[in-house]
């Protein structure tokens, strides 16, 4: 597995925010993690990306197994965890320019001209962010999580707020992604019918608990 979670923990001055949870993510998969709102999926990935640190349990991305190695497997990752976030006053291709040029990308146009493509917004020109709608606004960031080609891709509720239209390009974008460019993926979302047409594993959180983790098989078996 390329990432692994023991007994991940992590509570706070109100209660318990994730109890125990042990979850485990293979190579090629798009791992649908299945909850409501206030269930503790946005505090299971921000503990996998360290932005918020555990109360107990262990994380292992890439066979880490320490703090140093954590941190280095997380420049293999790829987030946009609650609001897409980008420059309002910057187009689309700035936005990637300036990511291009933070981490030193080599052949930076030619990158980001095929992020571009992959997002659908090469013809979005002059238009600022700030002017995207929420559709544009969510494939941007994907293009800024997905520009340095990252093996993992989390997205923490990516269709939140779409129209189909919307949620069609997002699920194809996903799709894509792990077809063509073999990336692994963890998306959120609170509609199993929206995951079924894209992910191979799932995992149920409720009350920050994962109550179990199931296969695409699995469920279609169930249905």
């Amino acid at each position: 597995p390329i990432l692994t979670t023991q007994s991940l923990t992590k509570n706070y001055a109100s209660g318990p925010a994730l109890t125990q949870v042990s979850l485990s993510l293979e190579e090629g998969d798009i791992y649908g993690l299945i909850g409501q709102n206030g269930a503790g999926k946005t505090t299971l990935l921000k503990l996998i990306t360290r932005l918020i640190h555990p109360t107990s349990g262990t994380v292992s991305l890439f066979g880490s197994s320490s703090d140093r190695e954590w941190s280095q497997a997380l420049t293999r990752v790829g987030a946009v965890i609650e609001s897409p976030a980008a420059f309002p006053n910057l187009s689309a291709y700035e936005n990637l320019r300036y990511q291009a040029t933070l981490l030193c990308l080599p052949q930076a146009e030619q990158v980001i001209q095929e992020t571009l493509e992959l997002i659908d917004l090469q013809n979005a020109g002059r238009k600022p962010f700030k002017d995207f709608s929420l559709g544009m606004k969510q494939r941007l960031a994907i293009g800024l999580a997905i520009l340095a080609k990252p093996d993992l891709l989390i997205l923490d509720e990516p269709v939140n707020g779409l129209d189909p239209q919307g949620i069609a390009d997002i699920r194809n974008i996903v799709i894509k992604l792990n077809q063509e460019l073999g990336t692994t993926i963890i998306v959120s979302s609170h509609i199993l019918g929206e995951l079924e047409h894209t992910a191979t594993r799932f995992g149920i959180i409720d009350g920050g608990r994962v109550l179990r983790e199931i296969t695409h098989e699995d469920l279609k078996m169930k249905n």
